[in-house]
């Protein structure tokens, strides 16, 4: 039978003792360690001789130090330990901020206690384990983007490409028979139409496909 050694730091009462109540049911959950903020449970690991924690559900909006900041110091304490972030939070910057920081799974607050339950299985098995709406924000994040359209006119376009390729102003201007002026006037027009001041920008852009 599965032994898995869990630990939960969640703020508010009613989640952490729904939590508590479901999942110590299970004879293949050992529940460790309960603790409502980081800072309580990074001490009671140092007072623990050989902590053991397989898995830690962990919240993000936490008092003190938060979830996001609490996953690295924890995993230098306990650096197996596989961590489910379960949060209220759906936003892009936090959750990738959370799975570039070690988090293995991301959860919704709406999720139901026996799919909490199920991920905790999943990742004990070697898996990983995503709310649906946040599997899609994923998703969507990795997939190609499209370029975005610019009101830039063709020949503007042809001029942004030349200086991408390095070409001088000079060079750009014999590339497409016009005067070195015409050049200069349409850097001017690309620069006000994409709100930047430097070919760094513009160059930064064009290889960002936001031209």
């Amino acid at each position: 039978m599965e032994s898995i050694h869990l630990a939960i730091i969640e703020d508010d009462p009613i989640i952490r003792e729904s939590l508590e109540s479901f999942l110590e049911v299970n004879p293949s959950i050992q529940l460790e360690y309960i603790a409502d903020s980081v800072e309580v449970f990074i001490n009671a690991l140092r007072i623990a001789r050989n902590p053991r924690v397989d898995i830690l559900i962990l919240d993000i909006g936490l008092p003190g130090i938060s979830g996001l900041e609490g996953i690295r110091p924890i995993k230098r304490m306990i650096p197996n330990v596989d961590i489910i972030m379960l949060t209220t939070y759906e936003e892009d910057d936090k959750i990738f901020k959370a799975l570039c920081a070690g988090a293995v799974s991301y959860l919704t607050k709406r999720t139901p206690l026996v799919k909490i339950q199920e991920a905790i299985f999943t990742i004990h098995r070697g898996g990983s384990y995503m709310s649906p709406s946040i599997a899609r924000k994923v998703v969507e994040y990795f997939s190609p983007k499209e370029k975005k359209e610019t009101p830039l006119t063709s020949r503007q376009r042809q001029i942004v490409d030349g200086i991408v390729d390095g070409l001088s102003y000079k060079m750009i201007a014999e590339k497409y028979m016009i005067s070195l002026d015409t050049v200069r006037d349409h850097i001017k027009k690309i620069y006000k139409i994409l709100q930047i001041n430097s070919k760094g920008e513009l160059i930064r852009k064009s290889m960002d496909g936001e031209i």
